[in-house]
């Protein structure tokens, strides 16, 4: 009896000690702590973490890489491993990798996944986790490679994270919400000698560059573009082939070291930011005085001081009423020289501009359209470079009737407008549209048509074009229901953020019949034309609002609308293969397109193409919608600015 009682005690002994095992096995932990964290409390039940159970088999546990005590890994290659129950409760196994990049999940990130003594990579990329990243994770004991891109993430990255740098080689949190300084790593001298890849764009990093990283020696990737940056940019990072530094708010002068790398690196920035390999030139400054030559200095300035401020009082009485006549519609100035040259409307923005400089400028032809020549001009004494329209003899109205037209489309201020800057009128009747030359900017026609270095267009980033185009026909509408006339990719801009700004609105006031109509003929071959629409005369918002659903189609399928791309989604629809429309590159990375808004915005573009006009939505309802179906990972995130986290739709910033 007592032997059988003694029996008794050591099987329950070995029971509790199997049991301990396993509860703090790497099962034990994934199951209990790593699971309910990254599943969320939001039913259903993960599609991806509903296989992590007890009663399937572990080699179908998806997203998991497990490895023996001895480090060989666990394969999974026979039907007996898939079919192996008791590998789940197998204590002595360790997990080496989780990978479950768009898996739908929509917990937090657990501290946990610190606790596991061989994990080497977490992937969990393109989900909608949210929260902080956990200061534990920096603790992590083999944490090699850490993916949590495009995600909801927030608060502050925590200066832990850098403890991982004896082995961490790629750290990727681009395209969430993490805010305030890059923090410094708490030792003096880490160098992160094995990260290659370091990615924290797209997030809301602010404060000064993080001086710390240029000791990295190993990088091969550093990107910070899309954050809020700000300050000089420092040496030591040309050693780096992939920088990115890119939509920031960096200034000052680039370093030298810097001069061999492409302008696209450091585009978006501060226009202070100068230097070689940008274009804007930094202002001479004088070195090498003593100090008694800057008290010198000092002292004729004030000298000088009282003699210019009298001067300046009367010079700034008149650039005082000039403003104000600026803001009440136009400020008008006639060239008093010799021959008499003619007449410069200039507008807000365009004060700094004189008939002289206008007329002296040096240009070269980038484009010809049928009413126009347009001319790259360059201001004279470093002043920068300016568009100018030249309209073609015969195309424009007389000066009597071209004058309130002008001064209509110059009040209009948007920022996803290309706005009027001056208005030139000539002895002879030549005409001018002057506008701001935007470097680096290229249409969006090209973006989806053309081939030569071609960004990726995500839908995301597609989808930011698309809402900054609805917002600059909104304001439009918004004013006096004034229409656009000529709404099409070759007239949006895009810059280098994916900001969109649209052009050309309402010239068609300034032609005589015969011109616009060559315009609408060319707008009904490229398929943009309302079927409502016969003459350019009749232009309305509701036939921007056809034009603007062919071109929000353009957008999502990838294809030239000179076919019929309404026609085409309508087949599509009846054949039931509608998500088959979409081009490749927008459903690349898109779970599925009904979560990440796609075929609301299919919708939203055929009823804005709808045949009839009253049944066509007004674009501040178009705006509306859009921001509704922002992509899940976009709301959130530093590729929408924070002017552009509301619709202005509704409350224009100038009448039209």
């Amino acid at each position: 009896m007592a032997r059988s009682y003694r029996l008794i005690i050591v099987i329950t002994a070995a029971i509790a000690f199997s049991a301990a095992a396993a509860d703090n096995s790497d099962v034990a932990l994934l199951l209990e702590r790593v699971k309910p964290a990254l599943q969320g409390v939001s039913p259903p039940a993960n599609a991806q973490l509903v296989t992590w159970n007890a009663s399937t088999p572990l080699c179908l546990w998806r997203g998991l890489r497990w490895s023996t005590p001895l480090g060989r890994p666990l394969h999974c290659d026979s039907p007996a491993a898939r079919a192996n129950l008791s590998l789940a409760r197998d204590p002595s196994l360790i997990l080496l990798s989780i990978r479950l990049p768009a898996a739908a999940l929509a917990g937090h990130l657990p501290p946990a996944l610190a606790a596991f003594s061989s994990l080497a990579s977490i992937y969990l990329a393109d989900n909608s986790l949210s929260g902080p990243i956990p200061l534990d994770l920096g603790n992590a004991p083999a944490l090699a490679i850490v993916d949590l891109a495009s995600n909801r993430l927030s608060g502050a990255l925590p200066p832990s994270i850098w403890n991982l740098c004896d082995r961490l080689s790629h750290l990727r949190l681009h395209d969430n919400a993490l805010t305030g300084p890059i923090p410094d790593p708490a030792g003096p001298n880490t160098t992160c000698d094995a990260l290659r890849l370091l990615d924290l764009a797209a997030n809301r990093f602010s404060g000064s560059f993080p001086p710390f990283l240029t000791a990295f020696r190993g990088l091969q990737r550093l990107d910070l573009a899309a954050n809020r940056l700000q300050g000089p940019i420092p040496e030591g990072l040309a050693a780096i082939p992939g920088l990115n530094l890119s939509c920031n708010n960096f200034s000052g002068q680039m370093p030298p070291d810097l001069a061999a790398f492409t302008p696209g690196s450091f585009l978006g920035n501060s226009p202070a930011l100068c230097g070689p390999p940008l274009r804007q030139q930094c202002l001479a400054t004088p070195s090498g005085l003593s100090p008694a030559g800057v008290a010198a200095m000092v002292i004729g300035l004030m000298a000088s001081a009282v003699v210019v401020a009298s001067v300046s009082i009367g010079w700034a009485q008149g650039r005082w009423r000039a403003r104000r006549a600026v803001e009440e519609g136009a400020l008008e100035t006639t060239e008093d020289g010799a021959g008499g040259e003619g007449k410069l409307l200039v507008f807000q923005g365009g004060e700094h501009l004189t008939l002289e400089e206008v007329l002296n400028a040096t240009g070269q032809v980038v484009d010809k359209a049928s009413y126009c020549t347009v001319y790259k001009a360059k201001l004279a004494e470093g002043g920068g470079s300016i568009e100018l329209r030249l309209l073609r003899e015969g195309s424009c109205k007389d000066a009597e009737s071209c004058a309130p037209a002008v001064r209509r489309i110059g009040r209009a201020r948007h920022e996803n407008l290309v706005p009027l800057r001056a208005f030139y009128q000539g002895r002879r009747g030549e005409k001018l549209l002057v506008y701001d030359y935007f470097p680096g900017h290229r249409t969006l026609h090209e973006l989806l048509h053309g081939d030569q270095g071609r960004p990726q267009l995500t839908w995301a980033r597609r989808h930011k074009i698309a809402l900054g185009a609805a917002r600059a026909l909104a304001y439009l509408h918004a004013g006096h229901g004034e229409a656009h006339g000529n709404v099409r990719s070759f007239n949006v801009l895009v810059d280098e953020c994916f900001v969109a700004r649209l052009a050309e609105h309402a010239l068609h006031r300034l032609l005589v019949p015969s011109a616009a109509e060559a315009v609408l003929a060319a707008a009904k071959a490229d398929g943009y034309r309302a079927p409502e629409l016969q003459s350019r005369s009749r232009c309305s918002p509701r036939t921007d609002v056809y034009a603007f659903g062919i071109l929000l189609l353009e957008l999502l399928m990838g294809r030239r609308p000179s076919g019929d791309l309404p026609a085409a989604v309508k087949a599509a629809v009846l054949e039931e293969a509608t998500t088959e429309v979409f081009d490749a590159e927008v459903v690349r990375g898109v779970r599925s397109p009904a979560d990440e808004g796609l075929l609301h915005a299919l919708k939203l573009a055929m009823g804005c193409c709808a045949p009839v006009a009253a049944a066509r939505p007004t674009m501040a309802e178009v705006v509306r919608q859009l921001e509704e179906i922002r992509p899940r990972n976009s709301s959130r995130s530093a590729l929408y600015s924070p002017a552009e986290t509301r619709s202005d739709a509704g409350t224009p910033t100038a009448a039209v």
